[in-house]
């Protein structure tokens, strides 16, 4: 059962900020660097790889889009979108990596890929142009710049250069923030402003759509073999058929889910998504949900994240 503490509250302009923390857990994350000719064709590359890429609880992996890179900030020099993944463990993310480069970059136009991870020990690599290469029906030919190795595989509008591996490293998945309000538009304006803020933070990313989570779950369900159900105790219609969380006025909340390359980075993004989110009108509560310390080591106590920002 997802799980707030209510007995020491404090507010932040004029909202309440509920006492409890954000349990978050180890996962394998990369990052990945989409060039185009253009940032509309980057743009448009970078959301068809990271559809479907919300919560591992049914995904292969948690993805979004983390920054739009400027041409000076990307490998060649053109305009570039970064990407983050996450998965339970190195293996499953390199397979969920190939499959959705394979059948999103490599098909959309002009697009090359490189990898975004600085520095990584060569046994944590994940294999990816070395496997893509195959594409090329003995056409593919192999580059080296640097130190590192890229494929050139010959597509229709010329060539698709693909880094041969990308690096790989330890990262975090649930970091979030339930925001609630007095209605339901009321609570998306805030989240909105929320997600906007944490956008700005590099080294996260909020996977769900448009950072956004209306349906919040619990672990577990009354049904056997359901892994997860809904989070009943901030659903504001159950409010009177079940251990409420929810403020008598709050009648909408959302949840923000955040995954990122280490804490500190979670803990910026969690700090100006806070802060964002109570200037917003209509803001009730803000809270997080955890599970008693029982899924995850990594804690984000919200009254600790108002004192340090």
């Amino acid at each position: 059962m997802m799980k707030t503490s209510n007995s020491s509250n404090t507010g932040l302009n004029g909202v309440k900020i509920h006492d409890t923390f954000a349990e978050a857990f180890g996962v394998t994350g990369t990052r990945l660097i989409i060039t185009a000719v253009s940032t509309e064709w980057a743009k448009i590359a970078a959301q068809e790889l990271t559809g479907y890429g919300t919560s591992v609880i049914a995904c292969d992996a948690e993805a979004a889009v983390e920054q739009v890179l400027s041409q000076e900030e990307t490998p060649d020099g053109r305009p570039g979108i970064a990407v983050m993944l996450f998965a339970f463990n190195r293996e499953s993310l390199g397979k969920a990596v190939v499959k959705r480069v394979g059948q999103t970059v490599l098909t959309c136009p002009t697009t090359a890929l490189y990898n975004g991870v600085k520095e990584c020990p060569k046994e944590k690599m994940l294999p990816l142009g070395k496997q893509l290469r195959f594409f090329g029906d003995g056409f593919q030919s192999s580059k080296m710049i640097g130190p590192e190795r890229f494929w050139r595989i010959p597509v229709m509008d010329g060539e698709f250069l693909c880094a041969d591996s990308v690096g790989s490293f330890r990262g975090i998945a649930g970091g979030n923030l339930l925001i609630g309000a007095k209605t339901a538009l009321q609570a998306l304006r805030a989240s909105e402003a929320a997600v906007s803020e944490m956008n700005r933070c590099p080294g996260i990313i909020t996977p769900f759509p448009g950072g956004i989570v209306r349906s919040g779950s619990k672990v577990g369900s009354i049904y056997k073999g359901l892994v997860a159900s809904t989070n009943d105790a901030h659903c504001p219609t159950l409010k009177a058929r079940c251990q409420s969380h929810l403020l008598p006025e709050t009648t909408a909340m959302y949840e923000i889910v955040i995954d990122g390359e280490c804490e500190q980075a979670i803990s910026s993004g969690m700090k100006l998504g806070l802060r964002a989110a109570s200037q917003m009108p209509g803001v009730t509560e803000i809270s997080a949900g955890n599970y008693g310390g029982k899924l995850g080591k990594h804690h984000f106590h919200l009254h600790q994240l108002l004192e340090e920002s």
